[in-house]
């Protein structure tokens, strides 16, 4: 089978080792960087994780969104 020629291309301009190489070695470290949203849902996380269920996982919800005014309530249905 043949190859698709956007594969070809992508192959002949890779770039990752040029990427890699502008973040020095152990320098990448994940953070809880992105606004109060993502460091309220991460810290939510981490006393799931320590008094209910350590396999446990929590994750925004429309309302962590609407708390942190990046969404708004519905204005229709049954709970307007």
């Amino acid at each position: 089978m043949a190859d698709n020629p956007r594969t070809d291309t992508a192959r002949d301009t890779d770039d990752r080792d040029l990427i890699e190489g502008m973040i020095p070695a152990g320098g990448a470290d994940a953070g809880s960087a992105g606004g109060a949203l993502a460091q309220d849902v991460g810290s939510q996380d981490d006393l799931t994780r320590a008094i209910d269920d350590p396999e446990g996982h929590d994750r925004v919800t429309k309302q962590d969104d609407i708390d942190h005014g990046q969404a708004r309530p519905a204005d229709r249905g049954p709970n307007r």
